[in-house]
């Protein structure tokens, strides 16, 4: 019996998949640069996809900032799909030292992208947003996610989060919604208060369980 290849598996991609995605689309060829790096779980790549095409079809151009970027890969689609953004910043606390090794492949089948994206060990305070800014983070893990909304109503910067690891406490919601729903719906709702276009989008729940997607930007 021929198992399923599920999206959301932890499972690393690795060369051995690369028969996998033989189409030339772009998709296709970014999960094969994915694979010959051989460093990172499916479900990363197919998280990262679908939150990276779905920002752009919203928003265009500026900066990119990646946060909790992880290996980078948000970061490098939201360029590949939208190549007049300049550059990215790919920011984590912890980068992994694999992230290096993705980068280099996809720089290799994309030379454009060569010295566009740079990679900074930092958390989100240490870095300065400004309006125009396309601020993404896929599983913003807890407050986070709140912290990175808040800096970008600060700054005017437009922000797409995937929402992960739910700090719940007790709501007079409790009996309409679950915990983690409620919190979402604040959020959309203190983005709609500062003055922003909110869309509430969800991905596929069989890549991610944590799968509501929120993109704002201001009026």
């Amino acid at each position: 019996m021929t198992r399923t290849f599920a999206p959301g598996s932890r499972n690393r991609l690795s060369p051995r998949d690369l028969e996998r995605f033989g189409s030339e689309s772009l998709f296709d060829r970014v999960a094969r640069a994915v694979c010959r790096a051989d460093c990172l779980p499916r479900k990363e790549l197919y998280e990262a996809w679908e939150v990276a095409r779905r920002a752009r079809r919203r928003y265009r151009g500026g900066r990119v900032i990646d946060v909790a970027c992880g290996h980078g890969l948000v970061a490098h689609l939201l360029l590949l799909l939208d190549d007049t953004s300049p550059t990215a910043i790919a920011a984590d606390p912890v980068i992994p030292e694999s992230a290096a090794k993705l980068a280099a492949e996809l720089v290799r089948t994309w030379p454009r992208l060569a010295d566009r994206v740079t990679f900074q060990r930092a958390r989100l305070a240490d870095l300065a947003l400004a309006a125009g800014d396309l601020v993404v983070s896929v599983h913003a893990c807890g407050a986070l996610t709140d912290d990175v909304l808040a800096a970008c109503v600060a700054a005017g910067a437009r922000v797409a989060v995937l929402p992960c690891c739910h700090e719940v406490t007790r709501s007079p919601l409790d009996a309409w919604l679950d915990g983690p729903l409620a919190i979402d719906v604040a959020r959309a709702q203190r983005l709609i208060a500062a003055g922003y276009d909110v869309l509430a989008q969800t991905i596929d729940p069989a890549i991610t369980p944590k799968n509501r997607l929120l993109l704002g930007a201001p009026r």
